[in-house]
C-alpha cells in the first residue's frame, strides 16, 4: 500500500490536501489594494482672478509699446522735415544776396540811365528769382510803415521823424521768411519823436 503525501496527487489524481485560503479570500479571490484620494484641485476663483490681471498687465504693456512706437515715429518724421528745412533754408539764404544786388543793380542803372535793355534784362532775371522763391513759399517781411517788430525787423538806427515812435521808417535790406520760419530779418530804421520845440521866453515885466 502506497501513501500518498501532502499535496501529491493520490491515486485518483487529486491532491491529498485542500489549498489554503485566507479569511475573505475563498469567496471573492480580490486582494485589496490601497487607493490614494487626488490632490485637493486649487482654488477656481483665485486662478481666474490671476490669469485676468495677467490679462490685463499684458495690455498695458501692449498699450505703453503702442505709444512708444507712435511717439517715435513722430519724433522721427518731425526730425527729417527740420532736416529738410534747414537745408531748404541754408540753400535760400546763400541766394538772398544775389536778389539784393539785382535789386541795387536795377536800382543805380535806373537812376543814372533809365530803362535800357540791360536793364531791362536784369529786371526779368529779378523776376524769375522772385517767381522761384514763390513757389518755394519765399515771402518778402513786411517792413515799411509797419511798427518795429523784434522778431521780423532788426534796427540799425533811430530817426527822428514826424511817424509815431517806433515805427519803420527806411529799410536798408529785405527781410524774408519762408513759411513761418524767418530766413533773414529786414535791416531797418526806426521813427523817434523829434525833440519838443523850447518854450519862448518870457517877456520882460517893466518896473
Amino acid at each position: 500500500m502506497v501513501v500518498a503525501m501532502s499535496g501529491e496527487p493520490n491515486q485518483n489524481g487529486e491532491p491529498t490536501d485542500p489549498p489554503v485560503q485566507t479569511d475573505g479570500e475563498a469567496d471573492s479571490g480580490v486582494f485589496p489594494i490601497e487607493v490614494e484620494p487626488p490632490a485637493a484641485e486649487p482654488d477656481l476663483e483665485a486662478k481666474v482672478a490671476s490669469l485676468e490681471k495677467e490679462k490685463k498687465d499684458n495690455w498695458d504693456r501692449y498699450l505703453r509699446a503702442a505709444a512708444d512706437l507712435e511717439n517715435l515715429r513722430k519724433r522721427q518724421k518731425r526730425e527729417i522735415d527740420d532736416a529738410k528745412l534747414e537745408s531748404k533754408g541754408k540753400v535760400l539764404k546763400e541766394m538772398l544776396p544775389v536778389v539784393d544786388n539785382l535789386e541795387r543793380a536795377i536800382e543805380h542803372a535806373t537812376t543814372q540811365a533809365g530803362s535800357n535793355p540791360i536793364v531791362e534784362g536784369v529786371q526779368l532775371v529779378l523776376r524769375q528769382f522772385l517767381t522761384a522763391f514763390e513757389r518755394l513759399d519765399v515771402v518778402p517781411v513786411e517792413a515799411a510803415g509797419q511798427p518795429f517788430d523784434p522778431n521780423l525787423h532788426e534796427a540799425i538806427s533811430q530817426q527822428e521823424s514826424d511817424a509815431p515812435p517806433g515805427t519803420v521808417v527806411q529799410v536798408l535790406q529785405r527781410g524774408y521768411k519762408s513759411g513761418d520760419r524767418l530766413l533773414r530779418p529786414a535791416l531797418v530804421v526806426v521813427a523817434k519823436a523829434k525833440p519838443s520845440p523850447a518854450p519862448p521866453p518870457a517877456p520882460d515885466i517893466p518896473s
